[in-house]
């Protein structure tokens, strides 16, 4: 305890809000307070810390060693302490927060809008803020928390992120209806001998559809790859391209009457789609009603 006798607790919010940011003035943003307060603040903890934490190198900033050992049990201490002070009842009527979620725009079409929906009729001060990213980097900002909640599909996760299935989904095969055989499907062969669109954050991603092929010994041309569910749907009528999606993705199907869904012609193991989150959050009450909500507005 006699360590933070010799240091204004405030001052760590600074210090957290600069070792995320790494840049004054978005710190200065993130705490509500002017630049030459928080430039102040930065030149204290160089002081205390006997350490410069932030230092400019190829235009930017970047931490120090000694800044980058500070991140992660800061985050846990300030998490702690919040979770001390935070009233154990939580109100959503009458709260006032704003939560940072990670989705694809598969997960916003199917939950946003009860979600949206929910929060304006149940908890009006909630607000959202919403981001994408890949899976590396949601758990990246889950673990430096950026991040409150992540949704998508985690299969390899940190002993301090928990996780919880939203949903198990099945996947459908779609391509204009003119390209296809009179019986509305295709053959394995005739499958990988077309070319495909692949929905992904980065165009060399190892997907669930490719871990299946893989276990064949097989891979499939991808014509075009791109991160949007949407455009992935209206690129395909007047092609011969297939896009093999999350079922409850392709609804925008029905926009299009030139296209048709058919099954995938092999096996790909169903996804459980989930939610994930730093076990700092755990316990917040906020935090906790929030996961039941994306819960129930997930379901089908």
């Amino acid at each position: 305890m006699d360590a933070l006798r010799k240091i204004d607790l405030n001052l760590l919010l600074a210090l957290h809000a600069l070792l995320i940011e790494k840049h004054v003035t978005r710190a200065a943003v993130r705490l509500h307070r002017s630049q030459p307060a928080v430039s102040h603040a930065l030149a204290q903890l160089r002081e205390y810390f006997d350490d410069p934490l932030l230092v400019r190198q190829g235009g930017k900033m970047i931490l120090t060693a000694r800044a980058q050992s500070l991140v992660t049990p800061l985050q846990d201490g300030l998490g702690s302490l919040n979770g001390l002070l935070a009233s154990p009842d939580f109100d959503p009527a009458t709260a006032q927060r704003r939560f940072r979620l990670s989705l694809s725009d598969y997960a916003s079409r199917i939950i946003l809008p009860p979600l949206v929906k929910h929060l304006r009729q149940t908890a009006p001060g909630i607000d959202l803020a919403i981001s994408q990213s890949s899976r590396e980097g949601m758990m990246a900002q889950l673990q430096d928390g950026e991040l409150d909640l992540a949704l998508g599909i985690f299969t390899d996760v940190a002993p301090d992120i928990s996780v919880q299935t939203l949903f198990v989904e099945d996947f459908i095969c779609v391509a204009d209806r003119h390209s296809l055989p009179q019986e509305g499907c295709l053959s394995l062969n005739a499958w990988l001998a077309r070319s495909h669109v692949m929905v992904a954050m980065r165009p060399d991603a190892y997907d669930e559809i490719e871990r299946a092929l893989g276990v064949r010994g097989l891979e499939r041309r991808i014509a075009l790859a791109l991160p949007h569910w949407g455009a992935a749907v209206d690129v395909l009528p007047g092609t011969d391209l297939v896009l093999t999606v999350a079922s409850r993705a392709a609804d925008s199907v029905d926009r299009h009457r030139q296209l048709a869904r058919f099954p995938p012609p092999f096996t790909i193991p169903q996804m459980d789609y989930q939610q994930a989150w730093h076990s700092r959050k755990e316990h917040d009450p906020a935090h906790r009603w929030l996961r039941e909500v994306l819960f129930m507005c997930s379901q089908p």
